[in-house]
C-alpha cells in the first residue's frame, strides 16, 4: 500500500509540474477537432441548388429499388436539402449539390418520374406514384427543388392560350379506352376527342396527356368567285354565271363534332378551308343547278326573280349547313350574269320597266306630297279654328266674368240705390210733413189775414174796392213826397183809374197846381 501511494504522489506531482503544457495541448487538440468537424461535416447548399443525400451505411436495398425507401437504408435518399448550412457525418453520409430546375415565365414544366414500376402495355402516363413515366400534373413558372435521381423536368412546353372567339377542342391522348370506339366523340375522361370544349383563357395542360386544337368560331366571309367561276344552265339552255358572298361561323356548341368530321389536318389549322370545300360550296352549287335550271335565262335579269333566287339561296344554305354545325349568318347573291345575247334587250326592257316604275313611283310620290300638303293645310286650318274657338271661349269666359262682376257691382249699386231710395223716401216723407206743416201755417196765417181783411171790408161797409183803395193808398202814400200831375190824363192817374167804381156819385176835384 505504501508503494502505491508513492506512485500516485509522483504522478500527481508530474502532472502538476507539467499542467500548462497539458492545457495547451488540450486546447490545440480541441481546435483541430473543431476545424476537422466544421470542414468535413459541413454541407453548404448555395442559392438555387439542392443537396442530394446518400446514406453510406444501413440496411441494403433490393435490386429493384433505385432509391432508398427510408433513411434507414443505404443509397440515394428521396428528400433533398434546400438552400442553407447543414452538418452530416461524412462516415455515414455523402452528398451531391445539384442546381434547381427552373421553369421560365410563360412556360410550364412536365415531370418524368425515374423510379418505380414499369407501366403497362400502351400506357405512358404514370397515374400512380408507384410507376415510372410522365406525371399528369405540370409545374408552373419558378424554381422547383426536385431530386434529379427521382424526376426529370421538361421545361420547354408552353400553356394552351385560347384567344377570344375561339374554342379549344380537347383530345385525350391517355386514359381508358371508350366503351364505343366507333363514335365521333367519346365519354368524358376517356381516350379520344371530348365533346366539351375550352373557352377563352390560358390552360396549363400536360401535352402528353391531351392535345388542344383551336377552332375559330368567329364570323368569316367567303366569296364564291374565290373558288372559280360558278354557273348553271338555264331552262332555255343558256349558261348563267353567279357570284356571291357567304358569311358563316362554326357553332361553338358543335365545335368538337365539326373538328372530328371535317378535319383532314392533324393540327386542325385548315378546318375553315375544309368547311368551305366540303359543306358550303357543294350546297351552293347544288342549289344553283337545281333552282336555276327551273328558270329561263331572261328571268334572271328581272328584279323579282333575282330577289326570289336570293331569298331561296339564303334559306337553303341555312337549312343545309345548320345540322352540320355551321351557322350561315348571311348568304348574298351579288351578281347573276346571263349571256349577253339575251341580256342586252332584256336589260333594256327591264331598264324601261324600272324607269316606268320609277316614274309611277314619282307620280305616286307627288300625289302623296299633294295629299300631304292638303293634310297640312287642313291641319293648319284646324289649328287656326281651334285657336279661334279657344279665343272665343276665352272671350266668352272673360265676358261672363266681366258680366258677373258687373252684375255683382250692379247688385251692390242696386242695394245702395234701394238704401238711398228708402232714405229718400224717408227724406220725402219728412219734407212732405214739414211742407204740409208749413202750408198749414201759411194757410192759417192767410186765413188769419183773410179774416182780418174780412173784418176790414166789413168795417168799410162790405165794399171790397174801398178796402183795396184804402190798402193801396196806405201802401203808396208813404212812398210819395210830392206828386206833380198836370192833367187828369196823366199816366200816373192811370194807376188809380182802376180803382174808380162805376157807381161813384162824387167825382174828385182835381187840384190845381200853381
Amino acid at each position: 500500500m505504501r508503494s502505491d501511494d508513492g506512485l500516485a504522489k509522483r504522478f500527481v506531482g508530474a502532472i502538476t509540474a507539467n499542467s500548462p503544457l497539458l492545457i495547451l495541448g488540450a486546447v490545440v487538440a480541441f481546435c483541430v477537432m473543431a476545424f476537422v468537424v466544421y470542414s468535413m461535416f459541413r454541407i453548404d447548399v448555395p442559392e438555387a441548388h439542392v443537396a442530394v443525400l446518400i446514406h453510406n451505411t444501413g440496411k441494403d436495398i433490393t435490386n429493384a429499388d433505385e432509391l432508398a425507401p427510408s433513411p434507414e437504408y443505404k443509397g440515394i435518399q428521396k428528400d433533398v436539402l434546400r438552400e442553407g448550412r447543414y452538418f452530416k457525418d461524412p462516415w455515414n453520409w455523402s452528398w451531391e449539390i445539384h442546381p434547381m430546375p427552373e421553369v421560365t415565365k410563360g412556360n410550364m414544366g412536365v415531370l418524368v418520374r425515374l423510379f418505380g414500376e414499369d407501366l403497362g402495355y400502351g400506357e405512358f402516363v404514370a397515374t400512380s406514384e408507384n410507376h415510372k413515366g410522365i406525371v399528369p400534373e405540370v409545374l408552373r413558372a419558378g424554381r422547383h427543388p426536385i431530386n434529379p435521381y427521382m424526376y426529370r423536368i421538361e421545361t420547354e412546353h408552353e400553356p394552351v392560350v385560347i384567344p377570344a372567339g375561339f374554342r379549344g377542342v380537347v383530345t385525350n391522348l391517355s386514359g381508358p379506352m371508350p366503351d364505343n370506339p366507333n363514335l365521333l366523340l367519346v365519354e368524358k375522361g376517356k381516350r379520344g376527342v371530348q365533346e366539351e370544349t375550352l373557352g377563352e383563357g390560358t390552360y396549363y395542360l400536360n401535352p402528353y396527356m391531351c392535345r388542344v386544337n383551336l377552332i375559330d368560331c368567329r364570323s368569316q366571309r367567303f366569296t364564291v368567285s374565290d373558288s372559280g367561276s360558278m354557273g348553271f344552265p338555264s331552262k332555255d339552255g343558256f349558261w348563267v354565271t353567279m357570284d356571291g358572298v357567304i358569311e358563316f361561323r362554326i357553332k361553338p356548341e358543335m365545335a368538337s363534332e365539326v373538328f372530328v368530321t371535317y378535319n383532314d389536318d392533324t393540327n386542325g389549322d385548315e378546318i375553315d378551308k375544309e368547311i368551305v370545300d366540303k359543306i358550303i360550296l357543294p350546297n351552293a352549287r347544288s342549289f344553283c343547278r337545281l333552282r336555276g335550271s327551273s328558270k329561263a335565262g331572261r328571268e334572271f335579269i328581272g328584279g323579282e326573280t333575282r330577289q326570289e333566287f336570293q331569298a331561296g339561296f339564303q334559306e337553303v344554305m341555312q337549312e343545309a349547313c345548320e345540322p352540320e354545325g355551321i351557322e350561315i349568318i348571311q348568304a348574298l347573291v351579288t351578281k347573276i350574269k346571263p349571256p349577253e345575247a339575251i341580256a342586252r334587250p332584256i336589260r333594256d326592257r327591264e331598264v324601261t320597266k324600272q324607269k316606268l316604275a320609277q316614274y309611277t313611283q314619282q307620280i305616286a310620290q307627288q300625289e302623296s306630297e299633294q295629299l300631304l300638303a292638303k293634310e297640312e293645310a287642313l291641319i293648319e286650318q284646324r289649328k287656326e279654328l281651334v285657336d279661334a274657338e279657344r279665343e272665343v271661349v276665352q272671350m266668352t269666359v272673360k265676358a261672363k266674368q266681366e258680366q258677373q262682376v258687373a252684375i255683382t257691382k250692379a247688385n251692390e249699386q242696386l242695394g245702395v240705390a234701394k238704401f238711398r231710395l228708402e232714405a229718400a223716401r224717408d227724406d220725402a216723407e219728412a219734407i212732405k210733413a214739414r211742407k204740409e206743416a208749413e202750408a198749414k201755417v201759411i194757410v192759417l196765417r192767410l186765413e188769419a189775414e183773410a179774416e182780418g181783411w174780412k173784418r176790414s171790408v166789413a168795417a168799410l161797409g162790405g165794399d171790397g174796392m174801398a178796402f183795396a183803395r184804402n190798402l193801396l193808398y196806405a201802401k203808396l202814400a208813404p212812398a210819395y213826397r210830392s206828386v206833380m200831375v198836370n192833367t187828369a190824363d196823366s199816366p200816373l192817374m192811370e194807376v188809380f183809374r182802376g180803382f174808380v167804381t162805376d157807381n161813384a156819385n162824387e167825382q174828385p176835384t182835381p187840384k190845381k197846381t200853381n
